[in-house]
């Protein structure tokens, strides 16, 4: 039997801690930052957990 494959977009987008939760970085920090606040720029360039309703889904992704 093939081994299964880890999708490809999933693991450019998530890290695992090291306690097995997944970090993300937040949407909208990428262009158009002229008309964001300082303080709104600033708390999207952190990086936060998955939800743990999403985290299912993710792990499923990352473990091929």
């Amino acid at each position: 039997m093939p081994k299964q494959k880890t999708n490809s977009g999933a693991k450019k987008r998530f890290k695992l801690t090291g306690t097995g939760k997944i970090k993300r970085k937040h949407a909208f920090h990428s262009h158009i930052l002229t008309k964001k606040s300082t303080k709104r720029k600033r708390v999207l360039a952190s990086s936060t957990l998955v939800s743990p309703s999403d985290e299912g889904r993710i792990k499923t992704l990352l473990n091929g």
